[in-house]
């Protein structure tokens, strides 16, 4: 099974989908995730350090593919994940879609492929052009992490809109939402009374989350060492086993921009009222 995780900038997409990772390895399948931004830090909570990139393997070996061996490429993360960075073009300059096609083609080459129960792909902010929507034509499930603002909810529109037109020639559907970093859902679940899709989870703002990114660790790692962290990592695990359970997905509908813009617009401009508990009667 193949899945590309997606989302706006800064939502906390790789943290999520290294421990997604580390999920279905606890569940005990054989993970690849593929780190498709060309700050080639997806995995870096999985491995602890920056691992090199295709492209800086590439390089080295004067864009020779028949000298590139698996270990150049594949490291090995926490719980047993493998790890590999697509890496990128020089800033400014070259497309990250062309990276990511060169990435599978070498893997495929390296019969990579075909050793995995679980591919994941995670994929750098929202879709904005064909490029950075390639890893969709090799996935069989889009997942979008979003929290439950407008920025990012605009940009999970955008994507779904990426699915829909992948969809039409590809097997892909979109597997649902995951909100992260939130302790509301209200806009969350506006956004999809409009566009349906399902929402696997909803994870609340948890520091320690946060923390484990920066100590280059997954929730599931610092977890054996903090028991109390255990509900944290359930969150992850309640997602590994809605995806290994294959679900039907959808093939969103998504909203025209000046449409989705009202709706979410019209949830900051009229707020929802809320009802006022009733005083009690003085009786006199």
């Amino acid at each position: 099974m193949k899945i590309a995780v997606y989302g706006k900038g800064g939502i906390g997409k790789s943290t999520t989908s290294c421990n997604i990772s580390a999920a279905l390895a606890k569940r005990g399948k054989k993970v690849l995730q593929i780190g498709c931004d060309p700050k080639h830090d997806s995995t870096f909570t999985l491995t602890g350090f920056l691992i090199p990139t295709i492209i800086d393997t590439l390089k080295e070996k004067d864009y020779h593919y028949e000298n590139v061996w698996p270990e150049d490429v594949i490291y090995q993360g926490y719980g047993g994940v493998n790890c590999v960075e697509a890496g990128g073009p020089p800033a400014g300059a070259g497309c990250g879609g062309y990276v990511v096609g060169e990435t599978v083609k070498l893997l495929k080459e390296l019969n990579a492929f075909d050793e995995y129960d679980i591919i994941l792909f995670d994929v750098l902010g929202d879709v904005v052009c064909g490029g950075f929507a390639a890893p969709l034509n090799y996935a069989d499930y889009c997942l979008i992490v979003t929290d439950n603002g407008f920025d990012a909810l605009f940009a999970a529109n955008r994507i779904a809109a990426s699915v829909r037109e992948k969809a039409r020639t590809h097997p892909l559907r979109l597997a649902g939402l995951i909100g992260n970093r939130t302790n509301k859902r209200d806009l969350i679940d506006k956004y999809t009374s409009a566009v349906p899709m399902p929402v696997l989870e909803v994870l609340p703002l948890i520091d320690d989350i946060r923390i484990s990114r920066v100590k280059g660790k997954t929730i599931f790692e610092m977890a054996e060492k903090a028991p109390h962290l255990q509900p944290v990592c359930d969150y992850y695990l309640n997602i590994a086993d809605q995806i290994l359970a294959r679900p039907e997905g959808v093939v969103p509908q998504d909203a025209p921009d000046r449409e989705l813009f009202n709706l979410l617009s019209d949830f900051y401009l009229n707020p929802p009222t809320v009802p006022q508990p009733q005083g009690e009667l003085l009786m006199v």
